[in-house]
């Protein structure tokens, strides 16, 4: 099977200091990857670099085969980004954001596609036609993920999709990366937030200094992870 992300041995360098360094993971369809780390620890810029707004020093980047480096219009329209501050705009409802969107990405969908994707995300009717400006952080993201169902990229990028999400909308949220996982899109997660890693991940990372310090798999039965395994590893991180 295709690989739909494989970053190998990434190095990225900002003000003389590599903020990834020698990073190398593969997400193959329908994976979810959380990538943890501390502040400064090169988890966004790894996004940035995926999507070919950095560039990199070394190593070897390819989305659903596409190098960014040299392909960046087909390595954008095969990804979804979505950052930690949904940027949609306010006086446009719902519907009319998404149309927008999907005509500048030349993807226009019919309007039962749309709602379809509205219901899919679990988003209200009754918020459909409504401004966003007046929209939760949960009603943006669930905005965004329709937009991605609808562009179908086989990447979502998910830049600390749950900070600010109280913990029913974060749960919500999870459940809804899950969902779109099914669908057999991949999806790379970076987040401080390691138990809500732990609840959708299969695959759970913990980047220290740009390096890939550890790294943990979903057991096949029982529990996901062992979660005391996980907190003292990163701790000790």
């Amino acid at each position: 099977m295709t690989a739909t992300l494989a970053i190998d041995g990434l190095v990225v360098e900002r003000g003389g200091r590599r903020v990834v360094d020698g990073l190398s993971l593969t997400l193959a369809p329908g994976d979810v990857y959380a990538l943890l780390g501390g502040n400064g620890a090169g988890k966004s810029t790894t996004l940035f670099a995926t999507l070919g707004l950095l560039q990199r020093s070394a190593g070897r980047v390819l989305v659903a085969g596409h190098d960014p480096a040299v392909a960046a219009d087909a390595v954008r329209a095969a990804t979804a980004y979505l950052p930690e501050n949904v940027a949609l705009y306010p006086t446009f409802t719902a519907r009319e954001n998404i149309a927008y969107f999907l005509d500048l990405a030349s993807s226009p969908r019919g309007r039962d596609e749309v709602e379809g994707a509205f219901a899919a995300v679990k988003l209200a009717q009754s918020a459909w036609d409504r401004p966003v400006g007046g929209f939760s952080k949960g009603m943006r993201q669930k905005t965004a993920i329709a937009l991605a169902l609808l562009r179908r990229t086989p990447l979502l990028l998910l830049d600390e999709p749950t900070s600010g999400l109280d913990p029913a909308a974060t749960r919500d949220f999870h459940a809804l990366v899950a969902d779109v996982a099914s669908r057999g899109v991949s999806v790379l997660m970076v987040t401080h937030d390691l138990f809500g890693a732990a609840d959708v991940a299969g695959r759970i990372g913990l980047l220290a200094g740009g390096r890939l310090a550890r790294e943990w798999r979903a057991a096949a039965t029982g529990p996901r992870f062992d979660l005391n395994a996980l907190h003292d590893g990163v701790v000790a991180a």
